[in-house]
């Protein structure tokens, strides 16, 4: 089991930044995979950024460039650093942990979520 605990949401006007952590507790070594993902108001959920337990990272293209995500396993926290922000990047952000399933990798561990809103 793992338990994941976002934090760093709030409201920035365009161009702002925010910080958004994740922190990890529980069994938190055999994770393949740790990621955010957002999901706005009437909007399927997205993933927004990927990093693997090969450390390999993977954006959405909505975000490439302006967002950075970082792991720091020695805390077991999880970061999203965003940077010019936009009012399209209003959104419920959540972390989630991966377990592998034969070969494929599953996010099935959730946070309750940190709001973002971004406004004009």
């Amino acid at each position: 089991q793992v338990q994941l605990v976002e934090s760093g949401g709030g409201s920035v006007q365009a161009g702002g930044s925010l910080r958004l952590a994740c922190a990890a507790s529980g069994d938190t070594h055999s994770e393949c995979s740790m990621a955010w993902f957002r999901q706005a108001p009437g909007k399927e959920r997205e993933g927004v950024a990927f990093i693997n337990s090969d450390s390999s990272i993977r954006y959405a293209d909505s975000v490439k460039g302006r967002f950075t995500i970082a792991q720091d396993k020695a805390k077991n926290t999880l970061y999203l650093q965003m940077n010019s922000l936009k009012p399209e990047d209003t959104a419920m952000y959540q972390c989630a942990s991966g377990k592998d399933y034969s070969g494929s990798c599953v996010y099935i561990y959730w946070g309750r979520g940190t709001q973002v809103t971004v406004s004009s």
